[in-house]
């Protein structure tokens, strides 16, 4: 047996890309995977394809700034699965524009949904993790993070919050439990669609086009994290494209 066979994995943002593209993976790998996400039709279709490839996969309407929809994925999980293995926190925003634009929703949806929601998630599995004995988080990051550009710094600042939350929650984890951040590079998602500047949503897309990585690469990543042994905790991962500089 894989360290990932038969375990039980809930994913946000699993409507596409990434998301998409791990519960597909870790199904095949036979992962009974929760999928969680706010477009019904997606995630539904998405379980029928993982049904019909002889996986096990159920959907759950998420939107992650509610916590009592992270509640219910996670009560969902163990209700039809008995336990919860592994939470994929993934669901993300980036409608980055430049500070002097003063878009200040923006701003806070990305807050909401890239800080909030993944606290919202811990908040959900880490009492479920501590009574079980094990469990691993993983978050989705991103290189943004990591060379801080002008029109990311909002975007760049919601990753960043939750690599630090992400390294505290691993050193109080103790032994029996497992913390993992996965930064991405350009990857082929939804991603840009989520900027409302137009110029600006149009240099990531050309970007994307010219450079990006399909998301089943991160998807490879995670599943590498989650199928090490009990004892073994990959902290961080960091997957880019060959060409981005």
């Amino acid at each position: 047996m894989s360290g990932i066979e038969g375990k039980v994995v809930a994913i946000t943002g699993a409507s596409s890309g990434i998301g998409e593209a791990t519960a597909l993976l870790l199904a095949e790998r036979g992962a009974k995977v929760v999928l969680g996400a706010r477009r019904s039709h997606r995630i539904e279709a998405l379980a029928g394809r993982i049904a019909a490839a002889g996986g096990e996969a159920v959907p759950v309407v998420t939107d992650v700034k509610r916590r009592e929809d992270l509640s219910r994925l996670v009560a969902t999980a163990r209700r039809r699965y008995g336990q919860l293995d592994v939470l994929v926190g993934n669901a993300g925003i980036s409608p980055i524009s430049a500070l002097d634009d003063l878009r200040v929703a923006d701003w806070e949806e990305m807050v909401d949904v890239n800080i909030k929601g993944v606290l919202y998630g811990i908040a959900e599995a880490l009492p479920v993790f501590r009574a079980q004995g094990f469990g691993h988080f993983v978050h989705t990051l991103s290189t943004a993070g990591l060379t801080i550009v002008p029109t990311m710094s909002v975007y760049a600042g919601t990753k960043n919050a939750v690599r630090a939350i992400s390294e505290g929650l691993r050193q109080e984890a103790g032994e029996t439990l497992r913390v993992t951040t996965v930064s991405p590079g350009f990857t082929r998602t939804e991603l840009a669609d989520s900027i409302t500047d137009p110029a600006t949503r149009s240099g990531i897309q050309e970007g994307m086009d010219k450079i990006a990585m399909p998301p089943d690469a991160i998807a490879r990543a995670i599943a590498f994290a989650i199928e090490q042994p009990a004892g073994v905790d990959v902290g961080e991962i960091v997957v880019r494209p060959t060409a981005q500089s």
